[in-house]
């Protein structure tokens, strides 16, 4: 089966509270300076973490029963803010494959789409009731079926959507635009071949 095909998700959950998430929080400006993604996974939510510690608390993405989370918990307009890539990049290489939230920024949502990771929407009762349950137990299992738009969380099954495009793009491998033309690539050169503002190149 095609690795890129993105069907069924699972994994244990990272909760994650508090409305209007902005990308600046998910990953601060001033790493964006690196010419690669590499290492953006020890940058996400860097300032709200050391904010969090000198309150004398833990942010959730440095609870250890968090670690190693491949599902995201969150509530509304996730994403918001600036365009930058960056914030999905960074999420998807500390783990995360997909986010269950509220609501999304239109542009996060593109962005994360592109990388394959999942944005899916829930109602919000259905989300509180999923980060209830995982605060209670960080161990439990989280199962997101794509096909049909259900998240078993504890034995409970709850109803998530994605737009159609989105879900046939991620459960097709679509989503890869680069891995499907090297995949191809024998017929892009060949296009490539008959243009006339390339073939004299």
């Amino acid at each position: 089966m095609d690795e890129r095909r993105i069907v069924a998700i699972e994994g244990t959950a990272l909760p994650l509270r508090g409305n209007d998430i902005d990308t600046d929080r998910i990953l601060p400006a001033r790493f964006l300076r690196a010419i690669s993604f590499e290492g953006f996974e020890a940058h996400v939510f860097v300032d709200d973490r050391a904010e969090a510690l000198k309150a004398g608390g833990r942010h959730p993405f440095d609870v250890p029963a968090y670690q190693g989370a491949s599902v995201l918990l969150v509530n509304s307009n996730f994403g918001c803010g600036s365009s930058r890539e960056h914030a999905p990049q960074g999420l998807r290489r500390w783990g995360i494959r997909a986010v269950i939230g509220e609501s999304f920024s239109e542009i996060f949502f593109g962005n994360s789409l592109m990388i394959g990771m999942a944005c899916l929407t829930a109602s919000h009762e259905d989300i509180d009731a999923m980060m209830r349950a995982v605060e209670q137990d960080p161990s439990t299992q989280v199962h997101v079926d794509l096909a049909k738009g259900r998240c078993e969380v504890a034995g409970r099954q709850y109803s998530v959507a994605v737009p159609t495009p989105a879900r046939d793009a991620l459960m097709s491998g679509a989503w890869d635009l680069p891995g499907l033309l090297r995949d191809r690539f024998d017929e892009v050169t060949a296009t490539a071949a008959r243009l006339p503002y390339i073939a004299g190149f």
